[in-house]
């Protein structure tokens, strides 16, 4: 958890202006939940590893005595927690309120979330997440909106380049039926091929040994990984190019129109990359799952996909949902240098003689021409005063005496 200097915290709000702009611009309503749900929500089994890494709150009026005899199970001593992600709380925020939300919801979530993480250099205990969600639409169109508002969003912070990493749980599931891993031992072997990228396929299919993975399945999957392969295409032969025999063709064709509508909405080639082993390991995706990936860093901006069982927990019926996260922290730090909103900034250095009604009088004018102005009263290092006051976000600054008015002010650069 982190304090935040001024200039940090301008920084952090022009970007998620940006954010909130392009979201809206795409037609997303923003809307704003707790920061603490029931613990038993935050427990349901659907937010994966988040849900150990879920900070508990201790049920109000318990003394000693019934603390001890709590201590070996959580949910006896906890009744709510903070939040670890925004998309739980959007699924009870969606069963609350439903008869006062359109057929198809459009959401804009962007709130700090709490993990209790091991800090270390670009996780944090407390982080921005970025959502947009879509409820109530089960086909394509719905990954495809998504798709599209969040690379508007890297193109509107000057991140043009921006590639989605695409796949589907369901062609998970297919594959592993085709290799012939048993229904039970798959929850571990996903965990294992998630690892693809760090350990390699020599690394992957080790492990995969090492657990006790059924050995034919094990020797299928070599066999697969072993297979002369280059990057697919976004299209029906792509595709199926990169995937074993046996999986359904409703899959593929849904894969192939997400890929149609997002080029027709770009104008371009869509910038989207078929990877058939992107895992995403929360429990809850039922379908499309995606990875936003941009070539000046290794590691993702965002994610998200299909959730269509969750909503169903909380409302007796299930609801198509989909949903992308924008890794705000992970941009806000590629953007370090970025530059200033271009609002009109000035510092006003006066001499300590000058009336008070001068100094007023000068920065409500200025405000009033829609300038940013902050009074600083000249010290003896000027020098350290307009070093701090740029390092602040200010741009300009100006010397004020007894008998300066706003026509005689000589405003100059900081830098």
């Amino acid at each position: 958890m982190r304090d935040f200097l001024p200039a940090d915290k301008a920084r952090r709000e022009r970007v998620l202006a940006v954010i909130r702009e392009r979201y809206r611009a795409h037609g997303f309503d923003e809307i704003e939940t707790p920061v603490m749900e029931e613990y038993s929500r935050l427990h349901a089994g659907m937010g994966g590893d988040n849900e150990k890494l879920s900070f508990s709150i201790l049920k109000r009026g318990m003394d000693a005595e019934a603390i001890r005899a709590a201590a070996e199970d959580p949910a006896a001593l906890a009744d709510l927690g903070l939040r670890y992600d925004l998309t739980v709380p959007l699924a009870r925020f969606y069963a609350t309120n439903r008869a006062q939300l359109p057929t198809v919801f459009r959401a804009i979530q962007m709130a700090p979330v709490w993990r209790a993480e091991r800090p270390q250099k670009g996780r944090y205990r407390q982080f921005v997440q970025c959502d947009i969600d879509i409820i109530g639409d089960a086909s394509s169109r719905a990954e495809a909106e998504l798709m599209t508002a969040s690379l508007d969003v890297l193109d509107a912070l000057g991140l043009e380049g921006g590639v989605i990493r695409v796949n589907d749980r369901r062609v998970l599931d297919a594959m592993l039926d085709v290799f012939g891993f048993a229904a039970d031992e798959r929850p571990g072997v996903l965990i294992t091929i998630d690892k693809l990228d760090k350990i390699g396929p020599p690394g992957v299919v080790a492990e995969l040994r090492e657990r006790g993975a059924a050995a034919a399945a094990v020797d299928a999957f070599e066999a697969y990984l072993g297979r002369p392969a280059g990057t697919p295409t976004f299209d029906d032969a792509g595709i199926r190019s990169a995937l074993p025999d046996g999986i359904p063709d409703d899959i593929v064709d849904h894969l192939v129109a997400l890929g149609d509508t997002v080029a027709a909405a770009r104008g371009v080639e869509a910038p989207l990359r078929f990877d058939p082993f992107l895992v995403r390991g929360m429990g809850y995706y039922t379908g499309t799952i995606f990875e936003l990936a941009h070539p000046s860093v290794d590691y993702s901006l965002g994610g998200g996909g299909r959730y269509d069982g969750m909503i169903g927990r909380f409302l007796g019926q299930d609801v198509p949902a989909v949903g992308f996260s924008i890794g705000f922290e992970r941009i806000v730090d590629l953007l370090q240098d970025a530059a200033d909103s271009g609002e009109r900034s000035l510092v006003l250095v006066h001499d300590r003689d000058v009336p008070l009604s001068t100094l007023l009088r000068l920065k409500a004018a200025l405000v009033a021409e829609g300038a940013r102005v902050r009074l600083e009263q000249r010290p003896k290092n000027l020098k350290a005063l307009l070093e701090r006051s740029s390092a602040d976000g200010y741009t300009t600054f100006a010397a004020v005496r007894a008998d300066t008015t706003v026509e005689s002010l000589e405003i100059k650069p900081l830098d």
